[in-house]
């Protein structure tokens, strides 16, 4: 479950300095700059380096701490058909079940999901374990966070934490290598980190979306971690219908359209349980990367061997 903020406030740091926060009324301040005050907005701290982020107050408090990014609500039949074409991840519940199973035991283990305004498929286990602890930020307020910041910033302290998740959010960061060097930064000796990242899916958050990622790129960018699993979150069947979604909206003009052939050709990602791991690497909608933090920095060389695609096995 989320942990209160109160209990959260001693792990906190300035995003800016990286030193301690003390409590200045309803706001937070760094105990060695008077300057970094961090004000609340809906009792969530807004705990942003502006001067080093995409991010500004005037969005945020304009927005009332809402999404930059519009999101659309789903109820009734829309909440159906969104599960027809998105469905949870087996991979997913996998894994998650895995990193809860890897973590210590002999104290309740804090698990900050980073973009967890919306809490993501397949990771429901983590809230409802009932000896985790959630800490949760993202760029707008919801009740599922107790803190608004910058990924590429996280102000926590080093070593706070026992895993990181991060779910579909490394696309939409300026600088993907500098967020995973904060995950490292957090993370306590030994930590866990669990990261889904899309490789060939379409543009989906507008200005907010900048990078995708193969499984060897994935790999090397999580180059500072042991390598517990990787493998592929939605297959080929599943990118294409990413592909046939786009190809409709820019034909026609149209999200509706796209999302009309998206629903009329679903049934493609029923493939994905048939192709084998490697064809499925080449051409995968997304991948994941389970980790373990490490002292030891993956080679160059190493990347090049690590590759699990179909073109391994030279051409057919």
């Amino acid at each position: 479950m989320l942990v209160d903020l109160d209990l959260l406030e001693p792990l906190l740091c300035c995003p800016r300095t990286r030193v301690p926060l003390v409590r200045d009324g309803v706001a937070l301040r760094c105990v060695d700059d008077d300057r970094c005050s961090y004000a609340a907005v809906q009792g969530a701290p807004v705990l942003v380096d502006f001067a080093r982020s995409i991010l500004s107050l005037e969005q945020i408090t304009e927005n009332d701490v809402g999404s930059p990014v519009r999101r659309r609500a789903t109820r009734g039949i829309k909440r159906t058909v969104k599960r027809v074409l998105s469905p949870e991840k087996k991979s997913t519940r996998r894994n998650i079940d895995r990193l809860i199973a890897a973590l210590p035991r002999d104290h309740e283990a804090l698990v900050l999901i980073i973009g967890g305004g919306t809490v993501g498929q397949g990771i429901g286990a983590l809230y409802d374990h009932p000896n985790l602890g959630i800490a949760a930020f993202d760029i707008y307020y919801s009740p599922n966070i107790q803190f608004i910041a910058d990924a590429h910033s996280i102000p926590l302290r080093d070593r706070s934490v026992d895993a990181v998740v991060i779910q579909a959010v490394l696309e939409h960061v300026l600088d993907p290598q500098q967020v995973v060097d904060e995950i490292w930064r957090v993370l306590k000796p030994d930590g866990l980190v669990y990261a889904e990242t899309p490789f060939l899916q379409h543009v989906h958050e507008g200005a907010y979306d900048f990078t995708r990622f193969t499984e060897s790129g994935h790999r090397f960018l999580f180059r500072r971690f042991e390598l517990v699993d990787s493998g592929i979150s939605g297959g080929p069947g599943t990118q294409l219908i990413w592909s046939i979604d786009y190809f409709a909206r820019a034909l026609f003009r149209s999200r509706l359209a796209g999302k009309m052939f998206k629903l009329a050709f679903s049934w493609l990602q029923l493939f994905d349980a048939i192709v084998p791991s490697s064809y499925a690497s080449d051409a995968a909608s997304g991948v994941y990367f389970l980790g373990r933090r490490s002292n030891r920095t993956v080679s160059p060389q190493e990347i090049i061997a690590f590759y699990r695609g179909a073109q391994a096995i030279g051409p057919v």
